[in-house]
């Protein structure tokens, strides 16, 4: 058994573009389709958006609109903008009515988080966040204010789009009166700025219907190349889990609802070969297998992932994928931080790397992560020197990201979750204290140090490297600490995040005395 030594140390997809085309393009069959996870169906109808803008685009102020219906024919003049505030806001009160709309927006916004239609639920295998946006739960049409709503959606979303993210919009369950038209959502497009659509990475539109793919083909001539390639249908949550590294995945209830009927639907339609399949023509091959103990699991399923790994028999050796506890106890950690811990700090700690502008922001190639991480784990001896700065950045985060339990541990999460909650400067310093000095293990508190004091470093170049304290945090909080079974909320990722960020600020006042001063002997 060795022991630790402790040595002295201190934004569905639109394009680009003014405006969009006047006529839909016609639909090529030979075209090449987009990549999708698999094949896309329209099982569920009327989920949809408003197109009704595309035969009557919204009206300029100062025009004149003439409607002709079978029952109703009418004209009438659209006042101009000076004639709408000349009307609403008299020269008396104006003031007080003022005050009335501001009242109005905080309860749409309060209505607008109460709803929960964006959500952030994790991050993917390459530690990129990744954002869910669930049509069912957007408000009705009536009730939305433009202005409001895409302001919303910015504040949401702003502290995840500085870096690489993810979207995934879960179209089944939108209401009749709560499709937007088609001229609010290129509006509200048009009105992010860089950073959302050139660090989306991907977007998976999850059960689409005829009518998303319609009005993709309808946007494609305006649309970049490059953001065309981000797009991803699919059918599927179990191999958007996959795809994602996510173990667990909630939706709301008029998704499961969706997935369930269709499975029913498919059931019902394909029980004759289900049947034959299973009892006629294969039945022979279904006996041997279960004889021999094969068994059948869904595809893209994590947790059968993660059970058929729990039974094999991992080296020595293994850093990735283990508990900090194995890799102490099996590889020669000086005061407890693995060795490839250790070589990657060294590696992004030298000079000309320390300065790389967006250090951690960017994901390195995965397909080089994945071959090194292998490499590790089975012993090989791994050099840092000649690989890319990111897949060495990624290749620390993946580590942390892959600990059996999260580095700040399943048991401080409820703690660190009610960090906005402490007030004043005393009671954040008083308890951010006691959480990492009393309640981690020694184990988890010596490496938490070691990456604290690292990323201190990375601060002192932010003129550089451009990753200042709360950049950091964005992106490490979710690679420290998860729950143990739930995923993580936006109510929830704020707290993270600012718990890090005073950790990072004020790291030379939570170390300044080292509880771990004692010689603990060496690891044998």
């Amino acid at each position: 058994m060795m022991r630790c030594q402790r040595t002295a140390s201190r934004g569905p997809p639109f394009g680009q573009g003014n405006g969009a085309p006047l006529n839909p393009p016609m639909i090529d069959s030979t075209e090449d389709p987009h990549p999708s996870l698999s094949d896309w169906h329209d099982y569920e109808p009327n989920l949809e958006f408003d197109d009704t803008e595309l035969s009557h685009p919204s009206p300029e102020p100062g025009t004149t609109t003439v409607f002709d219906d079978i029952n109703y024919s009418a004209e009438f003049e659209i006042p101009s903008e000076d004639e709408i505030i000349k009307t609403t806001l008299e020269a008396d009160n104006y003031e007080e009515q003022l005050t009335m709309v501001g009242h109005d927006e905080n309860a749409i916004r309060k209505d607008f988080k109460r709803r929960k239609f964006i959500e952030f639920i994790g991050t993917d295998k390459q530690g990129q966040p990744i954002i869910a946006i669930y049509a069912c739960r957007l408000p009705e049409r009536k009730d939305l204010n433009s202005n409001i709503f895409i302001d919303f959606i910015i504040k949401s979303m702003e502290e995840f789009v500085q870096n690489d993210y993810i979207i995934a919009y879960f179209h089944q369950g939108m209401k009749d009166n709560s499709k937007p038209a088609l001229q609010f959502l290129w509006n509200s497009y048009k009105e992010l700025d860089r950073s959302f659509k050139k660090n989306l990475k991907k977007l998976y539109v999850v059960h689409p219907t005829t009518f998303i793919r319609m009005v993709w083909f309808f946007f494609k001539p305006i649309i970049s190349e490059k953001f065309k390639s981000k797009l991803i249908y699919t059918s599927s949550l179990d191999e958007l889990k996959q795809s994602l590294g996510l173990n667990t995945l909630k939706v709301p209830d008029p998704v499961r609802e969706y997935v369930v009927r269709n499975a029913i639907h498919n059931w019902n339609t394909n029980w004759t070969l289900v049947f034959r399949f299973f009892f006629l023509s294969r039945l022979d091959r279904f006996d041997e297998k279960i004889n021999n103990g094969t068994r059948y699991t869904l595809r893209g399923s994590k947790s059968s992932l993660k059970s058929s790994r729990s039974l094999e028999n991992l080296p020595k050796s293994a850093q990735f994928g283990v508990s900090l506890r194995f890799i102490i106890e099996n590889s020669a950690c000086l005061n407890c931080i693995p060795p490839i811990v250790r070589k990657c700090v060294d590696h992004l700690s030298l000079p000309d790397v320390v300065e790389t502008e967006g250090i951690f922001r960017r994901s390195g190639n995965y397909a080089r992560i994945k071959e090194l991480r292998a490499k590790i784990n089975a012993g090989e001896e791994v050099q840092l020197s000649n690989e890319d700065t990111h897949v060495v950045a990624s290749l620390l985060k993946t580590f942390l990201r892959e600990l059996e339990e999260p580095l700040l541990t399943y048991e401080l999460y409820e703690d660190i979750t009610q960090f906005s909650e402490w007030k004043t400067e005393e009671q954040r310093s008083r308890n951010v204290k006691q959480l990492l000095r009393e309640r981690l293990p020694e184990e988890n508190y010596e490496l938490f140090k070691y990456i604290v004091e690292f990323l201190g470093k990375i601060m002192e170049r932010k003129d550089f490297n451009k990753m200042t304290s709360s950049n950091l945090a964005i992106v490490f909080g979710p690679n420290l600490i998860w729950p143990k079974q739930e995923q993580m909320s936006l109510d929830e990722i704020g707290p993270i995040n600012a718990f890090i960020d005073y950790v990072l600020q004020h790291q030379d006042d939570i170390y300044f005395v080292d509880i771990n001063k004692k010689d603990r002997g060496a690891y044998d």
